[in-house]
């Protein structure tokens, strides 16, 4: 009996020490982890080489775990200003999750209720309806894009060069001329007037301005000392990084005037960092699992804002209650992205899987979205490897450093060699889906490789022409010759 009690406890010790392995600070050592950051890196700095970025940064986060943050090129490219992890960047339409975590604070509080027309709490709010048979407002349409207001308020603050947002009483002014679109809850039409109007409904019901209620109540709280809602002035030339144009046909991007969304910034105002997104995501992961920040946001509330409140009539626009909710490969992600005058920003989560991707660039013409999806499919399935294996991942049986580096022919492009589950993988850069991409090679004999097709079958030979140094000078594919370049 005693032998039994024995076996079972080292069994327990056994099984509580693998899962202490993969999980913590030991995910982001897990060799498959280390080799799809790696991947990362190589991807995100060609792209933007390729696509000539100025500058980003983001981040990857597990849990509570920064798994990894940095950033590539210029923050300010006159200056020469590293883009960092810390790097702040106008995050836009991120904006609206604040402002949608106050108005269900509020909520939860009992200050509002989410079926409550708008007008009542905004006396002011009286846009003219194209129906006037139609429902009311609500501040659930609100949050859900559902409303049936317009996209914008009457003001043209995307227009350059200048981009001057409205003050929030031209706001109040401008809205009494302005009509709905559509009666409420009949279509999705993204409204930066909505969310406006969202933060001024928590103005109204907290009894606070604005932006004193979210630094009191969610920046502060959550520690977010990088995030403010509108941009930080005092930081131009310093954190702050420059915002620059899309690419021009003439080439080349220009840098744009600084911007203020003044009475926009409930919808568009804020600014934060790669590293703060990341607290971000992580408060977030930390609250759905009930492992605290509840003080902030209860846990079955953040649950009612990621599930699908509005489907459109089309069914492919899903929508939850501050936050975008979409299908990508059968799996299902949240969050939101963000889009102003010389910035682009993505924050993704995949709550089923505690991860979340951030990407944030000082230019406009960057599909961040893209970006954020992509950081996940390369490093989202390592880190759910590295959780749940109970054996000990592939690793190379040889010295992969003296192989890998890219390569170009001089014709297009170029070819980038890292190492891979077993062996090598290259990958033709530059790619818009790196994991799409990437072909893996088997060491065969002496410097030689064959690729692995998708049948696991082996294709052609792959040779590496070895330097003085020990390192491959040139690989030979299909009897063409890459020249080893970095």
């Amino acid at each position: 009996m005693l032998m039994k009690r024995l076996v079972k406890l080292v069994v327990v010790i056994v099984l509580f020490a693998a899962a202490s392995s993969a999980s913590g600070q030991t995910v982001s050592q897990h060799p498959r982890v280390k080799q799809a950051l790696n991947l990362l890196k190589v991807w995100l700095d060609a792209q933007r080489d390729y696509d000539q970025i100025p500058g980003l940064s983001a981040a990857v986060v597990h849990n509570q775990d920064l798994i990894w943050s940095g950033g590539f090129g210029f923050a300010d490219v006159e200056h020469k200003t590293p883009a960092t992890a810390q790097t702040l960047y106008s995050i836009c339409s991120i904006s609206k999750l604040f402002t949608s975590i106050a108005v269900m604070q509020l909520r939860d509080a009992g200050k509002l209720r989410l079926d409550d027309p708008v007008g009542r709490h905004l006396s002011w709010f009286t846009i003219k309806r194209s129906d006037p048979q139609s429902a009311e407002i609500t501040i659930e349409g609100l949050l859900t894009h559902a409303s049936g207001l317009p996209r914008e308020s009457d003001f043209p603050y995307w227009t350059g060069p200048d981009f001057k947002f409205p003050s929030r009483e031209q706001v109040i002014e401008q809205l009494s001329k302005q009509e709905t679109l559509y009666p409420a809850e009949t279509y999705f039409q993204y409204s930066n007037l909505g969310l406006t109007l969202a933060g001024e409904v928590v103005a109204a019901a907290s009894g606070q301005p604005y932006a004193t209620y979210v630094r009191q109540h969610i920046l502060d709280p959550i520690g977010l000392r990088s995030t403010a809602p509108e941009m930080p002035e005092q930081e131009r030339g310093h954190k702050l990084a420059t915002g620059y144009s899309a690419l021009r046909r003439v080439g080349g991007r220009v840098p744009v005037t600084f911007f203020e969304a003044r009475g926009i910034a409930p919808a568009a105002g804020y600014a934060s960092s790669a590293e703060d997104l990341a607290r971000f995501a992580s408060w977030q992961l930390r609250v759905l699992g009930r492992k605290g920040g509840e003080e902030v946001l209860k846990s079955n509330t953040l649950r009612e804002m990621q599930r699908v409140h509005w489907v459109d009539p089309d069914f492919e626009t899903t929508w939850g209650l501050g936050f975008s909710v979409w299908r990508n490969e059968g799996k299902t992600f949240v969050g939101h992205g963000g889009s102003c005058p010389g910035f682009r920003t993505h924050l993704l989560l995949k709550t089923d899987e505690n991860v979340a991707t951030i990407f944030m660039t000082n230019a406009q013409g960057v599909n961040a979205g893209d970006f954020a999806q992509r950081i996940y499919d390369i490093v989202g399935p390592a880190i759910k490897e590295a959780i749940k294996s109970s054996s000990p991942a592939k690793q190379p049986a040889f010295d992969t450093s003296r192989y890998t580096g890219s390569y170009e022919t001089g014709f297009a492009g170029e070819t980038a060699i890292v190492e891979w589950e077993d062996g090598l993988a290259a990958l033709s850069l530059p790619t818009a889906n790196p994991m799409r991409g990437l072909t893996k090679l088997k060491k065969v004999g002496e410097h030689t490789f064959r690729r692995i097709r998708s049948d696991e079958s082996l294709g052609e030979l792959i040779t590496f022409e070895m330097g003085p140094d020990g390192r491959a000078a040139r690989l030979i594919w299909h009897s063409n010759q890459y020249r080893r370049v970095r």
